[in-house]
């Protein structure tokens, strides 16, 4: 079965899948992580590719930018090929204090200032939540490699440039670990399809202390973010 998105048939894709939000660097992935990888998507540019971890098969598949865009890609893995597990994987901008580049952390929960969970039609607020089992086990994996790791919440906003200067300032005063686009509605997708998901964030810049890593650096931080997600994606 293909959708308007993505040309994998039934079988194509593996019940857990890391997701970057750029299609190359889930391409980088495949090639760099996955033995025997197998391309099942070129539609759109947004490569995804099927493997093997360490005896594990695993997917990874780009989701693009922004809260639609994972919103479409997560919806079909969940729904329409089976996939139990996501496994997001990205960057973020750092706003607490105790979070330093090169960190990774671990959105526990997604404050977001989009519309997304509207569609639900609930009766009040919907708080977008990792599962817990995933974030527990993500938590002590990286402890035990000795990964700078930091468990919160994070912000999934639909702006990268926000006409309100003072906004950081205001999500910051509520505890708010850092900022990204897309885990919000990766964690309603889940919600509602009762799946599980995880994001995990290295953070490349810190919008206060103005320090961001070089092109070397972020090479080698998303690599122990990705050997992360991997290593917890052998445990599903």
């Amino acid at each position: 079965m293909s959708t308007p998105h993505n040309a994998a048939s039934c079988g194509d894709v593996a019940n857990v899948v890391l997701m970057p939000g750029d299609p190359l660097r889930a391409k980088w992935i495949a090639e760099t992580f996955l033995q025997d990888a197998v391309c099942f998507n070129t539609v759109r540019g947004m490569f995804g590719y099927t493997g093997m971890y360490e005896g594990k098969r695993v997917s990874v598949m780009g989701h693009g930018m922004g809260i639609p865009s994972i919103g479409i890609y997560s919806y079909e893995l969940f729904r329409m090929y089976d996939v139990d597990v996501i496994l997001r994987v990205g960057s973020a901008g750092g706003y607490a204090d105790s979070v330093d580049v090169h960190d990774v952390v671990l959105a526990q929960g997604a404050c977001t200032d989009s519309n997304y969970a509207s569609q639900y039609g609930l009766p009040g607020t919907f708080a977008p939540l990792a599962d817990f089992r995933l974030l527990s086990e993500a938590d002590r994996l990286a402890r035990e490699r000795g990964l700078s790791c930091k468990v919160g919440n994070v912000l999934s906003s639909d702006m990268f440039y926000n006409a309100d200067e003072t906004a950081k300032d205001k999500w910051k005063s509520m505890g708010v670990l850092a900022v990204e686009m897309e885990a919000a509605a990766l964690y309603c997708n889940a919600a509602a399809a009762g799946k599980k998901a995880l994001t995990l964030l290295t953070v490349s810049d810190h919008l206060y202390t103005g320090e961001a890593l070089s092109s070397d650096e972020r090479q080698c931080g998303f690599s122990d973010m990705v050997k992360l997600a991997l290593d917890l994606a052998k445990t599903v």
